[in-house]
């Protein structure tokens, strides 16, 4: 799905390509499935951090078949079934990916699933365990619940053995979200103005330990009002569109932390970390613990109409693209 000048889904295009050199440090997978998310919107449009020249595929993740490897890579060969983290060109029946952004996954994790795994998994597990330090019984607080990294981290934190409280826009979505995961507590932020209120009544008075938010904007100044002393306020993304301010008296109150999450460049500068961030997640998805939430699957000609669903916020976690080879 080539992207040959920045702008909106609707212009990408499903055309045929010479196949991508692969340097000595690089993999050739075979793609059988491809994770959708926000950032593929951005990167398509210009507005993310990494702005690739094109033409390019969007896709940042991507479950597949090794098909080749480097001269210099060690540890893979053809046939191996692994998750690749691309950032780009992930649309696509074939890409490659870096091989220490690669991890071999396990025969008994289906492909459809672990194309979702990658950024949103392994954001939701660094952002709690590493940034976060989410400990069993503790309170986490999601916000943005619905989405990829929503759902994510709420399966994470009760994989954790935390107490979940579960925030969104949509009462719709929030019930998938309560029925999928047998959440107690969801909050409607759109139509409770005053939920920082209902998190500190569901907490004692207290206020939660570790909050996640994805969100940005008015929900991060809530959150500092409804934070644990001690607590931790993640800050995963911007989905609202506005960067907010962190206010210092609050958190000198709070005794509280505001903590960034980048996950990528924590794949990047902790190649290790990462890989054992997800040999635990495939040992709770072998175990049943971890149950991970697809909203609904395209043919990779239609990453267009997936896209669309993103921008509007329609989907209740995650959309996964699939190719021919995964039919196969």
């Amino acid at each position: 799905m080539l992207c040959s000048a920045y702008g909106p889904a609707d212009t990408l295009v499903f055309t045929q390509i010479d196949r991508l050199a692969l340097a000595d440090n690089e993999i050739r997978i075979g793609v059988h499935a491809a994770g959708v998310n926000f950032p593929d919107l951005l990167i398509i449009e210009g507005k993310y951090q990494y702005k690739p020249e094109p033409p390019f595929a969007p896709g940042g993740e991507v479950a597949g078949e090794v098909l080749e490897v480097g001269a210099e890579v060690t540890g893979f060969a053809a046939g191996d079934a692994v998750i690749g983290m691309c950032r780009y060109n992930g649309f696509a029946e074939e890409t490659v990916v870096k091989a220490d952004r690669c991890i071999r996954l396990p025969a008994s994790v289906d492909m459809t699933v672990a194309a979702g795994l990658a950024l949103t998994y392994g954001t939701s597990i660094y952002a709690l365990v590493q940034r976060g330090v989410l400990a069993t019984g503790e309170t986490l607080l999601v916000h943005g619940a619905a989405g990829g990294v929503g759902t994510a981290s709420v399966d994470i934190g009760q994989c954790l053995g935390a107490r979940i409280i579960a925030t969104g826009g949509s009462d719709a979505k929030l019930a998938t979200i309560a029925d999928h995961y047998g959440v107690e507590h969801v909050v409607n932020y759109a139509t409770t103005p005053d939920w920082k209120d209902e998190v500190k009544a569901l907490t004692g008075g207290k206020g939660a330990d570790v909050i996640c938010d994805p969100v940005g904007g008015e929900v991060f100044e809530k959150s500092l009002r409804c934070i644990n002393w001690n607590g931790r306020l993640l800050v995963v993304g911007f989905a609202s569109g506005t960067i907010p301010s962190a206010r210092a008296n609050l958190m000198l109150l709070k005794g509280c932390s505001v903590v960034g999450v980048f996950w990528g460049a924590f794949a990047s500068l902790d190649p290790e970390g990462n890989r054992a961030n997800f040999a635990r997640l495939f040992d709770w998805l072998d175990a049943g613990k971890l149950r991970p939430l697809v909203a609904r699957t395209f043919p990779l000609q239609e990453a267009a109409e997936a896209l669309g669903m993103i921008e509007r916020r329609e989907a209740v976690g995650k959309l996964i693209l699939t190719t021919d080879r995964h039919a196969d």
